[in-house]
């Protein structure tokens, strides 16, 4: 029932790979093509005036309220067309937006550590914020934060000397989604903003912390590519303040604090999900290695959680 987000940019407009063009030909689909015409040469007054009368939410720009209102109308005729599979999807997307340590111009042989541990629990079926954990972490390699990192995310150095090391803030996240049978009796997917929170910060940090990479977060959905694909703008328009911006919304909290930052992500994931998008997993970690997705795989939520192995 929802639209697919393909990193490829292309639609998958709700049938199987395997259609042929005859299925043009269905009425509903013909009816959907019609409507989407119709909906194209509406104003944005017309459409904000559409939504209101559906109840959905009328703020953001132009193409953003195009894109709603299709999905919407789309939706309703293949809910009529077809039974939907209410369990195909993630129950659960979990949002992780790491603050590492930075030095201003962030030099390129400067190692990030990882200070703030945050993960906001999305549940995909009521579309709510359902709980959040978050923790800060002493690092290691470099233990003084820059006045420059101080500065940027608010997190002081009383709070890091406090602090625990990284694998002991990674077993307690571990317990807390296990508290919440994730993987178990809920399946779910992780979420980020961008490549870099898995595959640089993550990566780096169970390096200098001798562990391995933990399983279950190496798949997850990128959600600046799949904005970008859904809403059909350039990558260059995919930061966050920007993202909130386009869907009318403004920030809320302070930014560059990892959980303030992960709710805000947690909120376009919302508007996405209910503007039609099937957020999907799209971005992997092979051999140390960051890789694509494709949007044809099976939708596979993440595995249970497990406290990853010591380096030998």
């Amino acid at each position: 029932g929802r639209q697919r987000c393909r990193i490829d940019g292309q639609e998958n407009n709700g049938r199987n790979s395997a259609t042929s063009s005859s299925d043009f030909s269905d009425p509903v689909y013909k009816e959907i093509a019609i409507t989407n015409g119709y909906i194209n040469r509406m104003t944005r007054e017309e459409l904000r005036s559409t939504l209101a009368e559906f109840k959905l939410e009328t703020r953001g720009v132009k193409d953003v309220l195009k894109k709603r209102l299709k999905n919407y109308y789309k939706k309703q005729k293949l809910m009529q067309k077809e039974t939907i599979n209410g369990s195909s999807y993630y129950d659960y997307i979990c949002v992780v937006d790491f603050e590492a340590t930075c030095e201003e111009g962030n030099p390129p042989e400067f190692v990030h550590e990882i200070i703030e541990f945050p993960v906001v629990l999305l549940n995909t079926h009521t579309l709510e914020i359902e709980d959040t954990f978050q923790q800060y972490v002493k690092p290691e390699i470099n233990p003084k934060l820059s006045n420059f990192c101080i500065s940027l995310t608010g997190i002081t150095q009383d709070i890091v000397d406090k602090a625990d090391t990284f694998p002991q803030v990674l077993q307690n996240v571990v317990e807390w989604m296990r508290q919440r049978e994730l993987g178990t009796k809920y399946s779910y997917a992780m979420l980020t903003d961008g490549s870099w929170d898995m595959s640089k910060f993550l990566n780096t940090q169970c390096r200098i912390s001798r562990i391995k990479y933990p399983s279950f977060a190496k798949k997850w959905i990128n959600i600046r590519k799949s904005y970008g694909n859904f809403y059909k703008v350039p990558r260059n328009q995919t930061k966050l303040t920007i993202m909130l911006e386009k869907l009318g919304m403004n920030y809320d909290g302070r930014p560059h604090s990892g959980l303030d930052d992960s709710k805000n992500i947690a909120r376009i994931a919302i508007r996405m999900l209910q503007d039609g998008c099937e957020l999907r997993v799209n971005e992997r970690m092979h051999a140390g290695q960051l890789m694509t997705v494709s949007s044809l795989a099976p939708l596979e939520g993440a595995p249970a959680p497990q406290m990853p192995r010591y380096r030998n």
